[in-house]
C-alpha cells in the first residue's frame, strides 16, 4: 500500500481458526452466551422445557454467527495511495483507501479501519456495505501534524460483523506507508550576505578546462556539438574532428550547521528555541538550493548530509533527492548528548576546496554556549569564506540553565563572534526568520570575500 501502484493483500477468511474466531465475539455476543448458559441452568432446575430452549437459542446464536463467520471465504484485496508522501508541519495529506472484492461472491457489511498515530488525528473508520464480485470501493481521509517527524500508516483492518452485533472479525493487512512532516520553511528575501558568491548568477566565474583559449584540452567531435566550437588546430594535429571543451560553471557552496546539544537547548515542543532552530534551518537550506548553491547540513555530531561527495549535494536531480535527505534528516533530528562543538570544528575545517580555499558560506544557528564552545565557534569563521550566526536566547523561551553549564551571556556572546568575523544576530521569541535574514544582508560585519567554489 503506498504512494505508487496499489498493492494487494489477502482477503479476511484466510486467516485464524476456529477458536480465534471464538475471540470475535463482541460484549453482546458474551452476554447473549452467558444468558443462555444462566438460563439453561435454571430451566433444568426447575424442570420448565419453554425456558430451557430460550436459553439453548440465547446460548447458541452466537456461536453460529462465529462459524457462519469463520466460514466465509471470499477475498479482497487493499490498497492505499499516500500524496503526498513529505509534508509540512500543519500542512495535509490525501490518504486514500481501495479495496476490491476479488472473489465470486459478494461480502457483507464490512468496517474499514486504517490505524494512524494519534498526532496525525482520530483514527479512520469507514463502513463499507455489500460489495459484489468484481466490484470496488474507494474512500479517503485527511491527515495533519503540527509535529515533524516520521509517522508510519497502517496497517489496514477489516471488520467483519454479522446482522446481530454477536461477532467482530478483524483481519489486518500487512503493508504500511510512513508520512514524514519536515520543518516548516518560510520564503528567504533574495539577499547578499557577507562573503557571498553569487551561486549560478550572471557573476558566477567560469573556468575553461586550462588557463587560457589556447592551452584548452580538447576533445573528439560528438553528433550534435555545435560546429563554432570545433579546435582546427588540434583537427589538424589529430586528423579528426575536435572541439573545445564547455566551460565549467562554478557553484558556490554553503554549509548550514545546526547546534543540537541538549546543553543547549531547554524545552522542547512547536514553540521551543529548538524548534525554532530546525525550522529556520529548513528554509535556510531551502534558499541556498534556490540560489544554485551546492549545500550540506552539519550537525554539532560532525555528520554531514548529504554525506558524499564531501557532504555538499550536487547539480540537477541529485540536487533535488539532496534536498529531500536533508529535509528528512530535519524531520526527525532531536536532541545530542554532545557536550561541545568539536566534531562541527573538525568537519568544517576538513570541507575546504584544497590548498588556500575556503569553505564558503556557513551559515551557523547555536544555542547556549559555555566559554569554550564561544571561542571554538568563533575559530570556525577561519576557513569560511563567509559566516553568519543565529545565536538563540533560550532563556527567553523560557528555558533553564543545565546546572554545571556556565553560559556566556547573549551580548557577550554576540561580540564575541563578531569579533571574529561573524555576522551575528540574536534571535528571540516572535522574530521572524525571514526579517533576521534580511538583517543579515544589510549588515557589514566581517571581511567579504569571495566563496568558496567547487
Amino acid at each position: 500500500m503506498g504512494a505508487g501502484a496499489p498493492r494487494g493483500a489477502g482477503g479476511p477468511g484466510d486467516g485464524g481458526g476456529l477458536r480465534a474466531s471464538l475471540s470475535g465475539l463482541t460484549t453482546r455476543g458474551r452476554s447473549f452466551v452467558a444468558a443462555g448458559i444462566a438460563a439453561s441452568v435454571c430451566a433444568y432446575v426447575l424442570g420448565q422445557g419453554a425456558l430451557l430452549r430460550v436459553g439453548l437459542l440465547l446460548a447458541l446464536l452466537p456461536l453460529i454467527c462465529v462459524y457462519a463467520l469463520h466460514r466465509t471465504r471470499y477475498r479482497v484485496s487493499g490498497s492505499r495511495r499516500l500524496t503526498p508522501g513529505r509534508v509540512p508541519a500543519g500542512a495535509e495529506a490525501r490518504v486514500q483507501l481501495r479495496m476490491d472484492n476479488v472473489s465470486r461472491l459478494p461480502t457483507g457489511l464490512l468496517m474499514l479501519q486504517d490505524r494512524v498515530p494519534y498526532v496525525l488525528g482520530p483514527r479512520p473508520r469507514f463502513v463499507l456495505d455489500r460489495v459484489e464480485p468484481g466490484g470496488r470501493r474507494e474512500v479517503s481521509y485527511r491527515v495533519r501534524s503540527d509535529l515533524r517527524g516520521r509517522y508510519p500508516l497502517g496497517p489496514l483492518q477489516l471488520r467483519l460483523t454479522d446482522p446481530f452485533g454477536l461477532v467482530e472479525l478483524t483481519r489486518s493487512f500487512s503493508t504500511y506507508d510512513t508520512l514524514t512532516v519536515i520543518p516548516r520553511t518560510e520564503p528567504l528575501p533574495p539577499v547578499r550576505l557577507a562573503g557571498e558568491s553569487n551561486g549560478y548568477g550572471d557573476g558566477s566565474r567560469r573556468s575553461l578546462a586550462l588557463a587560457g583559449d589556447d592551452d584548452v584540452i580538447p576533445r573528439g567531435y560528438r553528433r550534435g556539438d555545435d560546429l563554432r566550437r570545433v579546435h582546427w588546430r588540434s583537427t589538424a594535429r589529430y586528423g579528426e574532428l575536435m572541439v573545445r571543451r564547455e566551460e565549467q560553471p562554478q557553484r558556490s557552496r554553503a554549509t548550514v550547521l545546526l547546534d543540537t546539544r541538549r546543553l543547549a537547548f531547554d524545552g522542547a515542543g512547536p514553540d521551543s528555541a529548538f524548534e525554532w532552530a530546525v525550522s529556520a534551518a529548513a528554509s535556510s537550506l531551502v534558499h541556498v538550493l534556490e540560489q544554485g548553491f551546492s549545500a550540506r547540513l552539519l550537525t554539532d555530531t560532525g555528520d554531514a548530509v548529504p554525506g558524499e561527495g564531501g557532504g555538499f549535494s550536487a547539480g540537477g536531480q541529485e540536487s533535488a533527492e539532496a534536498a529531500g535527505l536533508m529535509m528528512d534528516t530535519l524531520a526527525v533530528v532531536g536532541h545530542s548528548d554532545g557536550a561541545g562543538l568539536s566534531r562541527a570544528y573538525d568537519a568544517v575545517r576538513g570541507g575546504g576546496y584544497g590548498e588556500g580555499g575556503g569553505d564558503g558560506l556557513l551559515i551557523a544557528f547555536f544555542g547556549d554556549l559555555d566559554d569554550v564552545q564561544t571561542e571554538l565557534a568563533a575559530r570556525m569563521r577561519q576557513r569560511a569564506s563567509g559566516a553568519v550566526a543565529f545565536v538563540l536566547d533560550t532563556g527567553a523561551w523560557g528555558g533553564r540553565p543545565v546546572p554545571g553549564h556556565d553560559v556566556v551571556p547573549l551580548e557577550e556572546r554576540l561580540r564575541r563572534l563578531r569579533d571574529a568575523g561573524w555576522t551575528a544576530l540574536a534571535a528571540t521569541p516572535g522574530t521572524a526568520f525571514g526579517e533576521l535574514w534580511r538583517q543579515a544582508g544589510t549588515a557589514r560585519v566581517g571581511t567579504a570575500t569571495s566563496g568558496g567554489r567547487e
